[in-house]
């Protein structure tokens, strides 16, 4: 039996937020709507598989620290402006925090928390030897100019500088963020610290410490685990129809290797618009034009769609890769796939995975499908440390080794328990980052 052809009721939420009966700060119950409150039910719905870790699980709902700080710099024209700057380590029993960073101007506390969160479920996933990070500060980047972002981000860098460090958390890129944001951050915490420390951050260019394959990685592991899934419900993935949501590192990249695996790419949307051709459209050409143009909108040879359309196309695989809380109660329905992957962090909520999983769509988690990104991080880290480098093939060999081997495991626990990849993930994770704060106790 596929593991999310289950019933609902074997994932639905069994009790409240807190099941010990002590009292959650506001901002911290699943009440308070947003990312955050998602991740908390995706929590409730695993306690009763943890089996005498449940003890712990409180753990689970409290960010060991969160970081708010102000972020002003000086603008071009002379004014200043002030930016308010997250960094969340939500957890590191098992080891330094990891997580992106991301520039965006609806970037709010629930959802860096949430995307913490998410990073301790995904590093425990693949079992690499991190906690769960996450920063972002609100901001729209294509609003300053190149000086004013390089400025803001050597700010926030040294605010954020008391918590982070190659031993104790390593950011790394996510939205809006890429290498050079990484080369500052990593060239700031050297200044303020008085030595080149190379892995302080990742996603780094490679002429600094980064990884070759770096880029890809997180598109390469959502095709990974997607062929893999693919394989165990008899869905082919030559001929199959994709639709993706998000066209850039992560959703480009996955649409190239699953276009050259012999899959039709059907649809694309991204900020720019939403593009549709039933015959498949043409990848490597789709994305020269969006590396010119920054967006699918005006791709020759597409019909162009509105944008709420998109969860109308006729397809086989989807994957969203853009943004999170893309799928809800209110369009799952409407969507037509066999199998979703996604890319994104969070795309989906809980109402909506009880819908797709009624309706016996697959759904690939994030917590696992793009745990590809920070997985040839570690490697990243690993090779700063050592100062001995790998070459791309090496480092795509081990990653697919890891998302497929961690993907067995979580596809079997799913099988065991009667439940979906997502809880699976969750049980697998759970008891990893449970079990190691239950070695290590408590101090003092």
């Amino acid at each position: 039996m596929s593991p999310s052809l289950s019933s609902p009721s074997a994932d639905s939420p069994t009790g409240p937020d807190n099941p010990y009966g002590h009292s959650l700060p506001s901002y911290l119950q699943a009440e308070n709507l947003g990312p955050w409150g998602n991740y908390l039910q995706q929590v409730d719905r695993v306690i009763p598989h943890l089996g005498n870790l449940a003890r712990w699980a409180e753990t689970l709902k409290r960010p060991k620290r969160v970081l708010i700080v102000d972020v002003p710099i000086h603008m071009d024209d002379g004014s200043i402006a002030h930016f308010e700057g997250y960094r969340v380590q939500h957890n590191v029993s098992r080891g330094p925090g990891k997580g992106g960073v991301r520039f965006h101007q609806d970037v709010t506390l629930s959802e860096v928390m949430a995307l913490s969160a998410w990073m301790s479920v995904k590093n425990a996933a693949v079992n690499v030897p991190y906690g769960g990070a996450k920063g972002g500060i609100r901001v729209d980047p294509k609003k300053l100019s190149l000086g004013e972002l390089e400025r803001m981000t050597r700010r926030y860098t040294s605010e954020i500088g008391i918590i982070i460090g190659p031993n104790k958390d390593i950011p790394a890129p996510d939205v809006n963020t890429n290498e050079q944001i990484m080369a500052w951050m990593m060239d700031t915490y050297s200044m303020n610290t008085g030595s080149t420390a190379t892995g302080v951050v990742t996603g780094k260019p490679v002429d600094l410490g980064g990884s070759l394959g770096r880029r890809e990685a997180t598109g390469r592991g959502v095709f990974t685990v997607g062929t893999e899934a693919a394989h165990r419900i008899n869905l082919k993935i030559f001929g199959e129809r994709v639709a993706i949501q998000g066209f850039g590192n992560v959703g480009g990249v996955a649409g190239k290797l699953f276009a050259e695996a012999g899959a039709l790419v059907v649809a694309v949307q991204d900020n720019g618009g939403t593009i549709y051709r039933e015959a498949g459209l043409d990848v490597p050409a789709l994305l020269k034009h969006v590396a010119a143009t920054g967006s699918v909108g005006g791709f020759a040879s597409a019909e162009v769609l509105a944008t709420d359309k998109f969860w109308d196309v006729p397809c086989d695989i989807l994957i969203p890769a853009a943004l999170e809380q893309q799928i809800t109660a209110a369009n799952a329905h409407r969507i037509q796939a066999r199998m979703l992957i996604e890319g994104a962090n969070g795309p989906t909520t809980p109402a909506a995975d009880d819908i797709l999983q009624s309706r016996n769509v697959l759904v690939l988690p994030d917590v696992i499908a793009n745990a590809g990104g920070v997985t040839v991080s570690y490697f990243e880290w690993v090779q700063d440390f050592s100062s001995f480098f790998w070459d791309e093939d090496e480092i795509n060999a081990r990653l697919v080794k890891i998302m497929k081997n961690a993907f067995a495991g979580i596809w079997q626990v799913a099988e065991e328990h009667n439940v979906s990849l997502r809880t699976a993930t969750f049980i697998v994770a759970c008891k990893r980052i449970l079990h190691t704060r239950e070695l290590r106790g408590l101090y003092p």
